[in-house]
């Protein structure tokens, strides 16, 4: 069939109204949220069940027409953006939205890919239960991108990414069949696990249209300090501190370097921090409690009297009240809004062992700032476990978008290969997309990715599914 039957053929599945055809209504499912990848399409379609994303697949199966899966459309990698062939169509899974169940015996939700985050959040609080998965997107990402990016964020200390949240997926596979494992079990062993594979796949395998998700009690206390410490080795120090002295109950444990504090500052000065200005990092702790808010607090600061005493942190304000511990969090949250607000900068999702953040970050430092001098390095992360988004911006506001565009290659080439010393990782919670497609090869080696390019092969032989991202075929 032709252009013109296709999409009619797509309107009898979804609706008319549900194909977006007109320019100006499909800019924005062309082009991520950073604007840093733009694509075209055939057409976005937005179903609305998982019956009718399996009839879309079927359709554009038999016309082999890939599919590009879309979500909240907040990516940091461009895995949700279509190629500039515009023979593709986007599948926005917006208007699947439901929540299907919350089982609070169990501990668990079932929830559709469109899911806010946020909104499943709600609504496992309006159930007396707490969905820990929180970042800073949580009021416009999906639950389908946050599983297709094994997303992390900032509980992954005490409960782990996407992958340990999530019980059970629906699936709707290349060929438009419905792989139904919605089953809230934590224990399961028959036969291989399909459920990690389509968890971190960025819609490469399937499409995800739904998933039972793992609920806790709500904590009867939460404490959040903001503490200052010299140097990255101090931060580590302290974190060691923090889980020899609260183990399970340490939540949350931030690092923000000067320079990243430094640009908050500037675009967001009610945010300035409350400590004095001149140590090399700040640390964000929080504390959950099962026990007391006296329990909590008592923990909080015995810890952080030994850390004071020991000369690893150097001054240290806890949060008297939920206000104040929101504004500690908006500091945290709001450094990458200042750097959207500064200008595109270079960015690494990395990880890696905890005790080589250090010498990391060190050697890094002092390898681009003599390459390119004046540059300005902004890091911070989840020191917690081991995720640092190590980013780097031109030395003014005024030469970022140049410096970008005529040094990223090189400077990512040499973040990466200082990654790799340590046996770390390019991607910690975006996800690979289309930036990071090509690095892929050597830093998982030769016989890792040809395992994975058969598995491609194998479930989508047509590579229909989300083409040209993660997975280079």
């Amino acid at each position: 069939m032709n252009d013109t039957q296709f999409i009619q053929a797509l309107q009898a599945i979804v609706g008319q109204d549900q194909v977006i055809t007109e320019a100006s209504d499909l800019e924005p499912y062309l082009i991520d949220w950073r604007k840093r990848y733009r694509g075209t399409a055939l057409a976005a379609v937005r179903p609305a069940n998982t019956h009718e994303v399996a009839a879309v697949v079927q359709l554009c199966a038999q016309e082999k027409i890939a599919l590009v899966p879309q979500g909240g459309n907040t990516g940091m990698c461009g895995g949700a953006t279509p190629n500039p062939q515009g023979r593709q169509i986007v599948v926005s899974l917006q208007r699947m939205n439901r929540v299907r169940e919350v089982d609070t015996a169990n501990q668990t939700i079932t929830v559709e890919a469109g899911c806010i985050l946020q909104a499943v959040q709600e609504a496992a609080s309006a159930a007396g239960r707490y969905f820990p998965l929180s970042l800073g997107a949580e009021g416009s990402c999906s639950i389908g991108g946050n599983l297709s990016t094994n997303a992390g964020g900032t509980s992954v200390l005490r409960y782990g990414n996407a992958r340990e949240l999530c019980l059970g997926l629906e699936v709707v596979t290349p060929q438009g069949q419905i792989l139904n494992s919605i089953r809230g079990l934590r224990k399961d062993n028959t036969g291989y696990d399909l459920r990690d594979l389509y968890i971190g796949a960025e819609g490469t395998l399937g499409i995800i249209t739904a998933a039972v998700l793992k609920l806790f009690p709500i904590p009867v206390a939460q404490w959040t300090a903001l503490v200052a410490v010299p140097s990255a080795e101090g931060a580590v120090e302290l974190l060691s501190r923090f889980q020899a002295g609260a183990s399970a109950q340490l939540t949350g444990f931030e690092v923000m370097s000067r320079e990243a504090l430094d640009l908050l500052k500037h675009y967001y000065p009610a945010l300035a921090s409350p400590l004095a200005a001149d140590n090399a990092y700040e640390v964000l702790v929080e504390i959950s409690d099962y026990e007391s808010a006296e329990h909590a607090m008592a923990l909080m600061e015995k810890i952080l009297e030994g850390a004071l005493e020991s000369g690893c942190a150097s001054d240290a304000a806890i949060a008297s009240n939920l206000s104040q511990a929101r504004k500690f969090w908006d500091m945290r949250e709001h450094i990458p809004l200042a750097q959207a607000d500064d200008g595109p900068n270079i960015k690494h999702d990395v990880s890696l062992p905890i005790s080589a953040i250090p010498q990391f970050v060190s050697t890094c430092d002092e390898m681009l700032r003599q390459r390119y001098p004046g540059i300005r390095i902004i890091n911070y992360g989840h020191l917690g476990d081991g995720n640092l988004h190590y980013n780097v911006a031109g030395p003014s506001a005024s030469e970022t978008e140049s410096f970008f565009v005529n040094r990223q290659k090189e400077i990512q080439a040499l973040v990466y290969a200082e990654v790799e010393k340590y046996s770390g990782s390019i991607s910690a919670e975006h996800g690979v997309g289309q930036q990071k497609v090509g690095y892929l090869p050597d830093h998982r080696g030769a016989v890792a990715f040809s395992v994975m390019q058969s598995i491609k092969r194998a479930l989508d032989p047509d590579n229909l599914m989300n083409p040209g991202k993660v997975i280079a075929l």
